[in-house]
């Protein structure tokens, strides 16, 4: 059975910082990019960030680059979201994911899109106070 178990959410003040986890179960890591997406009350899920296992390469939406950084623990079948410089726009409902990918990198938001995803797992809530 395929299962992603995300943790890791909370409440963080502006400036402050959160790490998601995402435990995947159920499939090897090695053909596929794990990664978050979020959804704000009243807005579309958007890609967050991903990381293709295989080779590292990661993929970064704009907002978020520089500030939050994906890593994998292949061991652990982990992935990981450590989120610095929170923002209170960053308050959203967190989303791991997977997309089977053959080992290639996932380098734009039309490949990591919430439409296009093999895999869900449960959200977390992220809430940062100004």
């Amino acid at each position: 059975e395929v299962q992603l178990q995300a943790s890791g959410g909370g409440l963080a003040q502006a400036g402050g910082s959160l790490r998601l986890s995402c435990e995947v179960s159920g499939f090897a890591l090695d053909y596929y990019a794990v990664g978050w997406f979020r959804q704000a009350p009243g807005k579309e899920r958007e890609g967050v960030s991903c990381i293709s296992v295989s080779d590292g390469s990661t993929y970064y939406t704009d907002s978020v680059k520089g500030r939050f950084t994906i890593s994998s623990d292949n061991a652990k079948n982990t992935v990981y979201l450590q989120m610095n410089s929170l923002k209170p726009e960053d308050t959203a409902v967190y989303y791991c994911a997977s997309l089977f990918t053959r080992g290639h990198a996932v380098t734009d938001s039309r490949t990591w899109s919430p439409y296009g995803m093999d895999y869900w797992g449960k959200g977390t809530q992220v809430t940062v106070s100004s």
